[in-house]
């Protein structure tokens, strides 16, 4: 068992996730997602596209820079706006945790109800976990289309 499979079904899993729905900045600037590149890229981060399996080592130095040369030069053409708007960060001045949403995928403010859009990209400090949520055991919970029994 590697430490991703400990962590994908424990304490540390359900507290990952947690703080996804926790409290972030907005970097409205396209001046401010530099700032804020240049502060995570003298560090070491998970990069996990939401999409993929959670990444079990993060990346440093000059993987670390391609990939977030990539990741920018990607949102600011398919973002193609005066503003970011699409990066949220738990901490400006010291990030640990930065959700990146699709700008392809933003959803609708019409959209009363429906479940939320999930970040594209997760930069974390932290091993990320799957924010997928995990399909419940067979024979758990009630299913609509079997009648209750008396």
């Amino acid at each position: 068992m590697t430490i991703a499979d400990k962590f994908e079904d424990g304490a540390e899993a359900e507290a990952f996730r947690a703080r996804l729905g926790g409290m972030f900045q907005g970097i409205m600037h396209w001046h401010q997602l530099d700032e804020l590149w240049a502060r995570i890229g003298s560090g070491r981060w998970f990069v996990y596209p939401t999409d993929e399996t959670p990444p079990t080592e993060p990346l440093s130095g000059v993987p670390l820079a391609a990939r977030i040369d990539s990741l920018d030069a990607q949102l600011r053409r398919e973002h193609a706006y005066g503003y970011c708007g699409i990066v949220y960060v738990d901490d400006v001045d010291a990030p640990t945790l930065v959700k990146i949403y699709d700008p392809r995928n933003l959803g609708t403010s019409c959209s009363h109800g429906a479940a939320p859009i999930p970040p594209r990209w997760i930069l974390s400090t932290v091993p990320p976990a799957s924010i997928v949520p995990p399909v419940p055991e067979p024979g758990r919970g009630w299913r609509l289309w079997r009648p209750r029994s008396r």
